[in-house]
């Protein structure tokens, strides 16, 4: 009888996650998204032309993540950690 692949992850059942980590397949890691996705903090406070230690109107905002380009993307990334904060 072969036995059952262990919980690598922790989350509590085995899935494609614990055989990705448990073959050692780079990028297999959990978490540590929020760190990677932030590569210059302040940027979009700066284009959108909102001083240092201001929030960032909630209308400016969701107007921006409209924006194709990097500014839609930066602020479409704060409207979801926005979300994850509440």
């Amino acid at each position: 009888m072969a036995k059952e692949f262990p919980d690598l992850t922790g989350d509590g059942k085995v899935t494609k996650a614990d055989i990705l980590k448990g073959r050692g397949v780079p990028g297999a890691k959990k978490g540590g998204w929020i760190k990677d996705a932030i590569k210059k903090p302040g940027s979009l406070r700066k284009s959108l032309g909102v001083k240092k230690g201001k929030k960032i109107p909630a209308s400016k905002l969701a107007a921006a993540a409209k924006k194709p380009g990097k500014m839609g993307q930066r602020a479409r990334l704060a409207q979801t950690l926005k979300k994850l904060g509440k």
